[in-house]
């Protein structure tokens, strides 16, 4: 994998090299046939193999978690993962796994994290999510977007957006203000459904996202997070349609699982 370049692991999961720094999102390595618990006694099997083993990811500086669901953290990356390295999550997520001997960064809405070397800074700033309606929310772990930026001095910050497993709400919009310059956004898709309730974004309500955000072709949209679960209702088809009826002007970028995108 060369340098600057973004790596799609499967699920929410991507391997990001840019400016000296490593960064592992959403760490998901159970094998295909495992299960993943999801909480209230739910939990699926994994339908695909992960395209990198987690003894297989290089030296990191920070791992981007958008909130602590079995298919986004399991025991495999629990395991297999180096417990130094600083797992940047929301307040819930980092207490848990606090007491699971993990170093971690807990982060409130627009709070940021940042570490530097070399002359370059990372930065992470939770941004608003929203993983379920309603009250259903205390039920489900609080979730949140990641923006993770990679500077240099006398440079223009490079801005990757984590959309995390939220769905659509006016919350999102604040985002738009505060960086209207984002040039890659990691889109979670997948419909994903569970007694009856959407709990992530499919793709009518992916496009709708878009829309709110105003994003147009000066951000590369990555999707991900789609087809690895039979609870994922919507597959990335869904959204390619629903972006074609609708005529957005977007730069997709239709990367497949194990697939690198130069950044």
């Amino acid at each position: 994998m060369s340098e600057d370049s973004l790596r799609f692991v499967g699920n929410a999961t991507t391997l990001i090299r840019r400016d000296g720094f490593t960064v592992l999102t959403d760490p998901h390595f159970l094998h295909q046939g495992q299960r993943a618990y999801f909480g209230l006694g739910l939990s699926a099997r994994r339908l695909l193999e992960p395209t990198m083993q987690v003894g297989d990811v290089p030296p990191l500086d920070a791992v981007a978690l958008s909130h602590l669901h079995g298919d986004h953290y399991d025991r495999v990356a629990h395991a297999g993962l180096d417990a130094s390295v600083p797992v940047v999550t929301t307040v819930q997520g980092a207490r848990r796994l606090g007491r699971r001997k993990v170093r971690t960064e807990g982060l409130r809405t627009w709070e940021s994290w940042e570490t530097a070397k070399d002359g370059a800074t990372l930065r992470l700033t939770s941004l608003p999510g929203r993983h379920a309606p309603g009250a259903l929310q205390a039920a489900i772990p609080k979730v949140m977007g990641t923006m993770l930026e990679f500077e240099r001095q006398g440079r223009q910050p490079y801005r990757i957006y984590q959309s995390g497993d939220t769905l659509v709400h006016d919350d999102l919009r604040e985002i738009a203000r505060r960086y209207p310059d984002i040039d890659l956004l990691l889109l979670h898709l997948g419909g994903t459904r569970i007694l009856g309730v959407t709990l992530t974004m499919d793709g009518r309500r992916g496009a709708d996202f878009l829309e709110l955000l105003d994003i147009t072709r000066r951000t590369a949209v990555l999707p991900i997070h789609y087809g690895e679960y039979a609870l994922m209702r919507s597959p990335l088809s869904d959204f390619r349609a629903e972006v074609e009826r609708r005529g957005l002007d977007l730069d997709v970028r239709w990367v497949e699982r194990g697939g690198v995108l130069a950044l």
